[in-house]
Order: C-alpha cells, then sequence, then structure tokens
C-alpha cells in the first residue's frame, strides 16, 4: 500500500488554500484599466422588440459604450451554435429512432436578440462603464420598446393545440419526437400481464445554485489580435476557446481561455453563456479589458436550469411479480433556445434501471417553452429515470401484495449475466446491485424500523422508509489529454484538460501519480484552466473525470517509465530488460544498484552521453479517446418522520452505499456522495423554479423564494463504498460524483408515501412540502 496513493483517504490539499482566503476566483482578478459591464435583461417572457433607445444611456457619467444586439450582427459575429442535435446521436448513450415524420428543430442561441426576446432574464444590451455602479445606473436608462405577445412555461401545455409558439420557424414547439425499445414486444407483454401500475408525474424544474455565481472577464490585445476570456465552465477552456472562435469567425489561436478557481457547476454552467462571448466582444470595441461581476438575482434569471420532465410510464408484471415490460413518454422542457437534449437521451437509456424487463419502449419529446434553456444536471437524466421506475416497482408492490425488497431481488439483473444489454440496446458492464441493496438496508437497519416507527406514533407522528437502487450511464466527451514532466529539482507537473470546480482534483489526481510514479504527493503541481498551458480535454461532467483522466495519466507515467528505464540502463550499464521500475526507483534486478526518478530526470537535462532520443526532459504524453461509458450504481435508503397536525416533513436517518469501482480516494468520494445526496434532497422536499403561468415571470428569483436544503435540514449521512472493478476500464474505475443525486428523489417519495400509506396515499408529487403532506392527508380522510 502506498502511502498517498490509490485508496488512501487523503485530506484535500487544496483546502489550506480557500479556508485561508487565497482561493482565487474571477472576482479576485483585477486587469489595469478594466472597465465594468451591466446587462439589460428583457422583463418579458415573450415579446418583440420594436426599438431601443440607447442615448440617455450613452450621454450618462462614465459610460464608455452602449451595445445591442444590432451592434453585434453589424460586427459580423454569429449566434452560439450548442450542436443540440449532435447530442442526439453522438457519444456512447442509447441509441435513438427518429420518426420519419418529424424533423427535429434546433435554435441558434442569440447572444443578445435584435428583433425578439424569447425568455424573462433574456439580454438585450450592454453597457461598460468605468465602475459597476455606474454601469448599472446607466442600465436602468436604456429605454427598449417591447412588443409583448403570450408566453408558455409548461412544456404539456406548449406542445398543445393553439399554444404560443417560441420559435416561428418551428411551426410548433415540439422540437424533438424519438422513440427507443421495441414497441410491438412491449405491447404483446403488456397485452400477457397479470399486473400493470400506472405513474403519471412532473419531476419539477431546478437551478444549479453553486456557491459562486458567474461572472466573467474580457480582454483585448490589439497588438496580437487576441481576445482572452476569463469564465469558469464544466466543459473545460478548451471548448470554451472554440466556441470563442465559432462566435466571432476566427481561428481558436486569436483566443485565450482560462479561470482560477471555480465555486461549484453541477452541469448547469457546462454549456457557453451569453455573456461569455459578449464581454471579449466589448473589450475589442472599447480596447479595454471589461468585467462582469454578476450576482444571484442574475444567477435565477439567467442560468441555465435542469430537470423538468414530464413522464407517463407503465410496469407490466407477471402472477409472480416478475417485471415483463415498461413503457411511456418522457416529455422534456427545453426552454427558449435548444442547448442540449442529453438530459432526455440519457434518461431514454436507463428507464428500465437495474433490472431484467424484456421489453422497453419508450417515446421522447421535447418541447420549447419560454423559460431559460435546460441543460444537464447532476446526473442529467438518470435522477428522473431512477425515480419512475423505483416508484413504479412500490406502486406495484402495494397494488398487488408483494414486498417490496422481495420484489426487487426476484428482478434483480444477476451478477453473472454481466455483460448485460437492457431493453434499448445499453450494455452494463459489470457489477453486483443485490450486494449493494442488501448492504444498504443492513446499514440502514431496515429490520428494526418497526420499532422506530412505533417510537414515532407514540409520539403522534407518522413515520415511513423508502429506498431505492440505482444505475448511471456516464460518459461525457471522451477525448482528454495529460501532459506529465518530472523536473530534476523533484517536481513533477501535470497538464490535463478537466475542470475543477470543487471535485478535488489537485488532491486525487496527484495520488494517481504516487502511485504510478513512486513520486511524492506533496511534489505534484496541478496545472489546468488555461488554453497557453492545455492543449486537449473536456473539462468536467458526467462522471468524466477521474474515469477518463487516470487513464490518460496512466498512458503518460507509462511513457515517463519506459523512457526513465532506457536512461537507467545506460547510467547503471546494463540492459534495458534487466530494469525494474517501483515506488520511484529504477532497480537492475536482483540487485541493489538503483537510481531514483528525479535523478534520472536529472540525467536526462544534463549528460551528453545519453542517446539523442534520451535527452531533454523526462516526460509523457497520454491522449485517451474512450468508447465505453461507466456505470456505477447502489442504494440509498431514506428514513422520514412526519407531523401529520402540520404536515412538515423531517429527515432522520440516510444510509447509502455506492458502487465507485476503484475507489482513489474514499474520502473525497464520500463527500460527493454527501453533497449529491443533499441536491437530490432539496430537490424532492423543497426545490422548484416557479414561473407564472400567465405572463412567464420568475416567482423565485431570490433565496426569500427559492428554497434550498439548510445544514440543519439533513440528517448526518451514513455511506459506504463497495468496490466492485468495473471491467470496461484499466483499473476498474467508475464514475463517483453523482449516485448520492441519482437515488435520492425516489427514496425520499417512496419514504414519505410508506408514511402516508395508512390515509390511502399512493402518490405525491415533488417538491414534498407541508402543504403537499397535509393535503394528502386531509384529501384522503374527506374522501374515506
Amino acid at each position: 500500500m502506498v502511502e498517498f496513493g490509490i485508496g488512501q483517504p487523503v485530506p484535500r490539499k487544496e483546502d489550506a488554500r480557500f479556508l485561508t482566503g487565497r482561493g482565487r476566483y474571477i472576482p479576485d482578478i483585477s486587469l489595469p484599466n478594466m472597465a465594468f459591464a451591466a446587462l439589460v435583461r428583457s422583463p418579458h417572457a415573450h415579446a418583440r422588440i420594436r426599438s431601443i433607445d440607447k442615448r440617455a444611456a450613452e450621454a450618462s457619467h462614465g459610460v464608455l459604450a452602449v451595445l445591442t444586439g444590432a451592434d453585434f450582427l453589424a460586427d459580423g459575429l454569429v449566434p452560439m451554435d450548442h450542436n443540440a442535435a449532435m447530442s442526439l446521436t453522438s457519444g456512447r448513450d442509447v441509441t435513438v429512432a427518429f420518426r420519419p415524420d418529424f424533423t427535429t428543430f434546433v435554435t441558434a442561441q442569440p447572444l443578445m436578440p435584435a428583433d425578439k426576446v424569447r425568455h424573462a432574464g433574456e439580454p438585450v444590451a450592454i453597457v461598460i462603464a468605468e465602475t459597476f455602479d455606474l454601469a448599472k445606473d446607466a442600465a436602468e436608462l436604456v429605454e427598449v420598446d417591447y412588443e409583448v405577445l403570450p408566453s408558455v412555461v409548461m412544456a404539456s401545455d406548449a406542445i398543445e393545440p393553439g399554444a404560443p409558439v417560441v420559435w416561428e420557424a418551428a411551426g410548433s414547439n415540439l422540437c424533438v419526437d424519438v422513440e427507443v425499445g421495441d414497441k410491438e414486444a412491449t405491447d404483446r407483454a403488456f397485452a400477457q400481464a397479470a399486473h400493470t401500475v400506472r405513474l403519471r408525474t412532473w419531476i419539477q424544474r431546478v437551478t444549479g445554485s453553486p456557491m459562486e455565481p458567474r461572472n466573467a472577464i474580457g480582454d483585448y490585445d490589439p497588438a496580437t489580435g487576441c481576445c482572452t476570456l476569463y469564465a469558469g465552465s464544466g466543459t473545460g477552456v478548451v471548448k470554451e476557446r472554440q466556441d470563442l472562435a465559432n462566435i466571432f469567425g476566427l481561428p481558436p489561436e486569436r483566443f485565450r481561455a482560462l479561470c482560477g478557481d471555480m465555486g461549484g457547476n453541477f452541469g448547469t454552467r457546462n454549456f457557453f453563456f451569453p455573456e461569455y462571448a459578449l464581454l471579449p466582444w466589448a473589450a475589442r470595441r472599447i480596447g479595454r479589458p471589461v468585467k462582469w461581476p454578476g450576482d444571484r438575482s442574475e444567477s435565477f434569471l439567467s442560468d441555465y436550469q435542469g430537470r423538468d420532465l414530464t413522464v407517463e410510464a407503465e410496469l407490466a408484471l407477471d402472477a409472480e411479480g416478475r417485471f415483463l415490460a415498461i413503457r411511456g413518454t418522457n416529455l422534456s422542457n427545453v426552454g427558449a433556445h435548444t442547448i442540449s437534449f442529453i438530459p432526455l437521451r440519457k434518461g431514454l437509456g436507463i428507464m428500465s434501471g437495474v433490472y431484467r424487463i424484456p421489453a422497453v419502449h419508450f417515446r421522447g419529446l421535447a418541447a420549447l417553452t419560454n423559460t431559460p434553456p435546460t441543460t444537464p444536471y447532476r446526473s442529467a437524466g438518470r435522477p428522473e429515470a431512477i425515480y419512475v421506475i423505483e416508484r413504479l416497482i412500490d406502486m406495484a408492490a402495494a397494488q398487488c401484495g408483494f414486498d417490496r425488497v422481495a420484489l426487487r431481488r426476484r428482478n434483480f439483473i444477476p451478477a453473472e449475466s454481466m455483460p448485460y444489454t437492457n431493453g434499448v440496446g445499453i450494455i452494463y458492464d459489470n457489477g453486483e446491485y443485490e450486494r449493494g441493496m442488501d448492504a444498504a438496508l443492513a446499514l440502514a437497519d431496515w429490520r428494526g424500523f418497526a420499532a422506530r416507527k412505533a417510537g414515532s406514533r407514540a409520539r403522534g407522528l407518522l413515520r415511513g422508509i423508502g429506498f431505492a437502487n440505482y444505475i448511471e450511464g456516464a460518459g461525457g466527451f471522451p477525448r482528454e489529454r495529460a501532459e506529465i514532466t518530472v523536473a530534476p529539482e523533484g517536481r513533477v507537473e501535470l497538464v490535463l484538460g478537466t475542470m475543477n470546480s470543487g471535485q478535488g482534483h489537485e488532491t486525487s489526481f496527484a495520488q494517481l501519480l504516487t502511485e504510478f510514479l513512486g513520486v511524492p504527493f506533496d511534489s505534484v503541481d496541478f496545472v489546468a484552466h488555461d488554453t497557453d498551458r492545455v492543449t486537449a480535454g473536456g473539462g468536467s461532467h458526467s462522471g468524466r473525470s477521474m474515469r477518463i483522466a487516470s487513464l490518460a495519466i496512466g498512458l503518460a507515467s507509462d511513457e515517463i517509465i519506459e523512457k526513465g528505464k532506457a536512461i537507467a540502463a545506460h547510467l547503471l550499464e546494463v540492459s534495458v530488460a534487466d530494469i525494474d521500475f517501483s515506488r520511484g526507483v529504477f532497480t537492475v534486478t536482483g540487485t541493489d544498484r538503483r537510481v531514483g526518478i528525479f535523478d534520472v530526470a536529472k540525467a536526462a537535462s544534463s549528460r551528453n552521453d545519453l542517446p539523442e532520443e534520451l535527452r531533454g526532459k523526462l516526460d509523457g504524453v497520454g491522449d485517451e479517446t474512450v468508447s465505453v461509458g461507466g456505470f456505477p450504481s447502489g442504494t440509498h435508503v431514506c428514513e422520514v418522520e412526519i407531523d401529520p397536525e402540520t404536515g412538515q416533513v423531517t429527515l432522520e436517518r440516510w444510509s447509502g452505499v455506492d458502487d465507485v469501482g476503484l475507489a482513489v480516494n474514499p474520502m473525497i468520494l464520500h463527500g460527493q456522495a454527501h453533497g449529491a445526496a443533499a441536491q437530490g434532497i432539496g430537490q424532492a422536499l423543497i426545490e422548484q423554479c416557479h414561473y407564472d403561468p400567465q405572463n412567464g415571470q420568475l416567482l423565485t428569483a431570490s433565496f426569500m423564494d427559492y428554497a434550498m436544503p439548510r445544514a440543519d435540514d439533513l440528517p448526518f449521512f451514513d455511506c459506504e463504498l463497495i468496490e466492485v472493478p468495473a471491467t470496461s476500464h484499466r483499473y476498474g474505475i467508475r464514475p463517483g460524483g453523482e449516485g448520492g443525486t441519482t437515488p435520492a428523489l425516489a427514496a425520499v417519495v417512496n419514504a414519505v408515501v410508506d408514511a402516508l400509506s395508512e390515509f390511502g396515499v399512493t402518490h405525491i408529487e415533488m417538491p414534498v412540502t407541508p402543504e403537499r403532506v397535509w393535503r394528502a392527508i386531509h384529501s384522503t380522510e374527506v374522501a374515506s
């Protein structure tokens, strides 16, 4: 076992910097002669722009420029193309069938629309001034004449005949119509079923709410004609640079993208935002760097959001409780612009969860509405899918008289059936799902629940317990590049294209190098987040960072070891075949003659008697493109107590077991599980983006109205890892950052319904607020 190597719960080395105020975020960056920007945003969800009068703002003290969408187009720049159509076809997710009578519609997102706004908060002008306060004051002076149009905010309403059309060019609001699975086989299975259960539900819209609101800086160098963007994005700086190049119509080499530390992401910051191009453009226009210090209010209005899926689903069972088929329709609300269809597609791929369900058929729809766009949010599409299948199973158990644990056990995909192809063609590499469930139920003391329920009842309270088994199909951008240099001075530099937004990359990647190269943990310098250093890589999303980066780091380490063996053979005057490498030392086999890796690096840089190909830096490059996905799995158990007088739900216990394959740093993985569970619990109980159905206005535009889980809302998490090495990965690593979110929605709702079952409640919609619980109790009382 290597100290500070793989499997060790090493405290995060970056935390000391953060806890002592030495983190460097975009707001901490100040460039010489920097100006400031404020954005004028539409107060309407849907309106034509008749005119924009910016004269008063331009005449205001300290104002340097007022720019609109017309100016943007006049400069020859183009709207953002997010390649949303590719998200339906590229990568390793389920293959969807396009309905022959329908054409997919994708939008090009204007940075500032010149003709029409399609959601409240969309930017229509940018004001640049000497200070931020002056810019904000001048923004109030910009007069926009709007023709207000009818709006629609719910996807189910948007696809109804006569609904206001968001994009006239589409002809309707339905922009995607696909299907997966075998409809005929599924219909036959339902016709033969002894039992069927049906669920119609809406997984509500939420926002990511990272600790650091979005902000950005743009700069321009007239001597080189290069623009620089300081901004954080989960898809990484390489993608940001390419997006800028596409919008400006210039080669990527004319742009630099970088950021320092990044205060959270959770997926909703993965894609390119209008401000990220507006700032470099404004800097080029005025010849000075321009900073936009975005605030929380703007984040609520304009951040890309998550979830918002309407589902109708049915599960068919035989008389013994074996699952025969599952079918349904998933309707995704993509908002005003088609940023990504990834959540819809990923969800369609795992609607059958971890169970043997021979026949599957789902239709996947996406609708445009007058709301901000939705994008992948932590675990993109998988929490929704697991929520549906796990709710259906609990409903089947209650309706048909099966034990809910035994029903799942009867239908698990057995470990010996791996690799397993599910009903829509996704191949699960391997996993031990029953083992995970049993471990989680034991951790939760499932058998002792009856006594705890009796104790709650004695205090006049209700108590319920629920759980959910989950699987994820993680993928993300398939390519990652690692560049490693071992320096004679005893330092190791790792350059990587991932994006650290709080996952502990500086620590866990250093652990890999400690394991692979035997170098001291504290000798590793992690370099990322700057296209002047990073040439390729896909950022951090879809559980890709450790899974793909470890492969690239491994390849680069292999190259260093092979080169080091050749140098050591020269130094020790033996053949390369006689050199072994272990824990940072090259040794002549069977002897005590040895040389350390840093001495080899020194020889490479200073010895002229080495062959030419061995002189210079001791370095290696690993450039890896991964063609298969990763499949973490597990089980989380939730136990709640409910006050029937008020409907208040209290989480009493939370237990979880996650299979992450090889655990590089268990401490970091536990932290990820805790945070992920908190996000899922927040959605299940209290979070929701509310939009007024009459005018499209956001009604939850601050933390006064948008409820977030706090520390005292959550119990201590009791979580464990099981490590079933992934057969699809060189080191057995699976993704580990999203597992707590994926089962949380179903675990919470199953627990609440269990507590309310004595009142005849069979389902309750999210968020499970006290009002909803109270009404569920009293509506069944009235009915009885």
